[in-house]
């Protein structure tokens, strides 16, 4: 590849009149610019190749689909961004614990390849494989997802979304979404039909608190109550009358009186889902904190260290999705601060498979 002085004469051949860089007179002859640059795909190493309009792409990746210029934004440790409430949002909504589809399609695109399977072993209302279908028409590449749900409520939300979604699609004229493979039952149970190392990447909302009721108005406080009992042994009245900080809960997938039970459940399970897990593909987890007995819940990181310490895997990163649309709450004033979260954690594991990444 051509070096920092080759690239600067380049450059000078195509400047304006006042010196700077003439990206037309460039674009004229044919030429690929970025970032004012002019690119000179004979000066390209073999493993590497120009994509119109997104930089230059290396053969050797092996993560994604991704070019080095969309992989240095890809990395940033926060995700800005509140996704609208669309993709039949209000009947998704129903589940409390719901995902944007576009949001777990743009996580599918960083840790994983077109023509690869996603699998969601707490799959809820279907986000992951909605946003596995996204990908299709949205410039990644589609991929194939598998979800594992024990609530048939939600599984039928799943295929209700996509009929109307289809529908609504077609009516524009755009080409419908693809259906995915929502298997109804025990995430523990449907493991074992999956094949090792037949997953690419693992995708999924964990569950952490079961409810029966969940009631949402905006700039409201929410009513919540349980029917299980929530961690510590607390009832689920009492955890009714706890501010859990815009924690959005997930149906539950088991029943825990502690939090460690919680944690030595969730750990095992993920022990055996990593079984799936091809040896370059990676484990991405949502997880929110919550504030709770006038304390803060740092479940991220419990989760984390859980995992790490039973399962084959090592955290890579804890990204953080940031939601500006997320309405804030008037919490403790004017006695306590209280946080009015607009995030939750992305944690991302990798298997460990005794490589390290090159420099």
């Amino acid at each position: 590849m051509a070096d920092d002085g080759d690239r600067h004469r380049q450059s000078r051949l195509f400047t304006d009149d006042d010196g700077g860089f003439d990206a037309d007179r460039a674009r004229e002859e044919s030429l690929p610019v970025e970032d004012g640059e002019v690119i000179d795909t004979d000066e390209l190493a073999d493993h590497q190749r120009y994509v119109e309009g997104r930089g230059i792409y290396d053969e050797r990746n092996r993560v994604n689909d991704l070019t080095g210029k969309e992989w240095k934004y890809a990395t940033k440790s926060v995700i800005a961004e509140g996704y609208p409430p669309d993709v039949q949002h209000d009947l998704r909504s129903e589940h409390g614990g719901q995902k944007p589809p576009r949001l777990c399609a743009e996580l599918i695109g960083r840790f994983s390849k077109a023509g690869d399977t996603v699998l969601d072993p707490f799959a809820g209302v279907g986000g992951t494989l909605l946003g596995a279908s996204f990908c299709e028409h949205e410039g990644t590449g589609r991929r194939e997802a598998i979800g594992f749900e024990r609530t048939q409520q939600w599984v039928d939300i799943y295929h209700t979304v996509l009929e109307r979604e289809n529908e609504e699609r077609r009516a524009r004229g755009d080409p419908p979404l693809a259906e995915q493979d929502m298997r109804h039952g025990d995430c523990a149970e449907l493991i074992e039909a999956v094949p090792d190392d037949s997953v690419d990447l693992l995708l999924t909302d964990v569950p952490y608190w079961h409810m029966d009721e969940l009631e949402q108005t905006r700039n409201e406080r929410r009513t919540r109550e349980s029917k299980l009992g929530s961690f510590d042994g607390q009832t689920g009245d009492e955890a009714a009358g706890e501010v859990d900080a815009d924690v959005e809960p997930s149906a539950s997938d088991g029943e825990w009186e502690t939090k460690a039970d919680w944690l030595d459940d969730m750990a095992a399970k993920f022990d055996r889902f990593a079984d799936a897990v091809a040896p370059d593909g990676h484990l991405v987890v949502f997880i929110g904190d919550m504030y709770r007995e006038q304390s803060y819940e740092f479940l991220s990181a419990d989760l984390a260290r859980a995992i790490e310490e039973t399962a084959p895997v090592t955290l890579a990163a804890n990204l953080i999705w940031y939601d500006p649309s997320k309405d804030l709450h008037v919490y403790g004033y004017p006695f306590s601060f209280v946080p009015s979260m607009v995030h939750q954690n992305v944690l991302v594991f990798r298997l460990e498979d005794g490589t390290e990444a090159e420099a």
